[in-house]
C-alpha cells in the first residue's frame, strides 16, 4: 500500500503575478506549521514538489526537520492559464470545469493538467510501493488528480476548496489502483480559525 499525501500550498501573495516565484504571505508561512505538525507522524519516506516556490516553501519546513531533500517534479506544477493575468478568475475556472478541453492561447486545459499530473504520479507510485510520500502541489492540479479517481469531483467541489490553503488530500494505492481518498482540513483538525 502506498499513501500519497498531497499538500496544497499555503496562502500565496497574489500581488506577485509570476506563477513560478509567487511566495507565501506571512499568514501562509505561519500556516505551513500546520502541515509540518500533520506530516511529522506519518512516517514519510520521500518528498516531492511542484517547482513553484509557494508549493516548495509550504513543505520545506517539514522536509528540513526530517533531514529530507525535496525532489522537484515539473509535471506537478499548476495549470498554465495563459500569458495574461485574468481578473474574472471564477468565470474562467467554471468554463474550464464545464469543458475539460477549454484553454486560452498559450494556456493549458484541465485535461492536459490532469494527464501530466497523473503521469508523474504513476511514476512515483511505481517507485514507492508500500511507502508514504508527500507531494507539494496546487489547488487546480490537485483537483484534477482527485477528478481522475472520483468523477463526481467537479467545479462545485473545486469552488468549495479554492480558498482552503493549505489543504491535504491522502490517496492510497494498491500498486496503481486507487483504494481511498481522504481529505484533511487542517484548520478544523487543529481548531484554528
Amino acid at each position: 500500500m502506498t499513501r500519497v499525501y498531497f499538500v496544497r500550498h499555503a496562502q500565496p501573495n497574489f500581488n506577485n503575478h509570476d506563477d513560478l516565484t509567487r511566495e507565501l504571505t506571512e499568514q501562509g508561512r505561519r500556516d505551513r506549521k500546520l502541515v509540518t505538525a500533520f506530516l511529522k507522524v506519518k512516517e514519510i519516506g520521500a518528498v516531492f514538489s511542484s517547482p513553484y516556490k509557494r508549493a516548495v516553501d509550504t513543505i520545506k519546513e517539514f522536509a528540513d526537520a526530517q533531514g529530507m531533500e525535496i525532489e522537484l517534479v515539473s509535471d506537478f506544477r499548476e495549470r498554465k492559464v495563459g500569458d495574461l493575468w485574468i481578473e474574472n478568475f471564477d468565470s474562467f475556472c467554471k468554463r474550464q470545469w464545464d469543458d475539460f478541453d477549454y484553454k486560452l492561447p498559450a494556456g493549458e486545459s484541465l485535461r492536459e493538467v490532469q494527464e501530466r499530473n497523473i503521469r508523474a504520479l504513476n511514476r512515483i507510485v511505481e517507485r514507492y510501493l508500500d511507502g508514504n510520500i508527500v507531494i507539494g502541489t496546487h489547488g487546480t492540479a490537485l483537483s484534477t488528480i482527485i477528478r481522475y479517481f472520483d468523477s463526481s469531483f467537479g467545479y462545485n467541489e473545486f469552488n468549495q476548496i479554492k480558498n482552503l490553503m493549505p489543504w491535504i488530500v491522502m490517496i492510497s494505492f494498491d500498486h496503481n489502483a486507487c483504494t481511498e481518498i481522504k481529505k484533511y482540513n487542517l484548520f478544523e483538525r487543529y481548531k484554528i480559525k
